[in-house]
C-alpha cells in the first residue's frame, strides 16, 4: 500500500509540473484566438457607453428599432435587470419626447446624436408619470436603463455609445 501512494503522489508532482507550462499555453492561445473586444462588443444584444471620464459600461440591450417597440418601450414592466436596457433606434434625425405612462421602474435616458454621442441624460424619470420629458432635437438614438445607474457608472452628457445601428462611418466610437 505504502508502494502505491508513492507512485500516485510522484505522479501528482508530475502533473502538476507539466500542467502548469500547459495552462499557459493553452490561455495565451485562447487569447490569441478571440475576436477582438471592439467586435465582441459590436453585436445587436450589446451597447457600450464610454464616458468623457473615461469610464465604461456595458449593457445587453433590447432594441426598439420599429413604431410597434417604440410605443410599447419599457411599459407594464415590473423590473430590470442592472446591466440591461433598451435602445430606442430611429431612421432618422428626431425631436425625442418620452413620457412614462405605464412604466412601472424609474429610469435614465440618455438621448444621443447620429453619432452615437448623449446630447442630453434625463435621471430618474418617475414611473407613471405622464409629464413629457424632452430629449431635445436631432436625437437618433435614446437609451433607457435604470434609474440612478448613469450617475453610478459616471455616464454623463458627452458619453459615446458604442452599438452596429451608429452608421460606423459617423460613430463617434466606431466598433473596431
Amino acid at each position: 500500500m505504502g508502494s502505491r501512494a508513492a507512485q500516485l503522489i510522484r505522479a501528482a508532482c508530475a502533473w502538476r509540473r507539466l500542467a502548469l507550462p500547459l495552462v499557459g499555453v493553452v490561455l495565451a492561445f485562447m487569447v490569441a484566438m478571440a475576436p477582438s473586444a471592439g467586435l465582441a462588443s459590436c453585436q445587436p444584444g450589446v451597447l457600450e457607453a464610454r464616458a468623457p471620464s473615461g469610464a465604461k459600461a456595458r449593457f445587453q440591450v433590447e432594441l426598439a428599432d420599429d413604431d410597434r417597440t417604440r410605443a410599447l418601450g419599457l411599459m407594464n414592466r415590473p423590473s430590470l435587470p442592472r446591466s440591461a436596457g433598451m435602445l430606442f433606434v430611429y431612421p432618422r434625425p428626431v425631436h425625442a419626447s418620452f413620457w412614462m405612462k405605464n412604466t412601472l421602474i424609474p429610469l435614465d435616458m440618455l438621448f444621443a446624436d447620429e453619432t452615437g454621442r448623449v446630447t442630453k441624460l434625463h435621471s430618474d424619470a418617475v414611473p407613471l408619470d405622464e409629464t413629457p420629458i424632452d430629449g431635445g432635437r436631432d436625437i437618433r438614438f435614446v437609451l433607457e436603463i435604470n434609474g440612478g445607474l448613469a450617475r453610478r457608472l459616471g455616464l454623463v452628457e458627452g458619453t459615446v455609445l458604442r452599438h452596429p445601428a451608429i452608421a460606423q462611418d459617423r460613430a463617434a466610437w466606431p466598433c473596431e
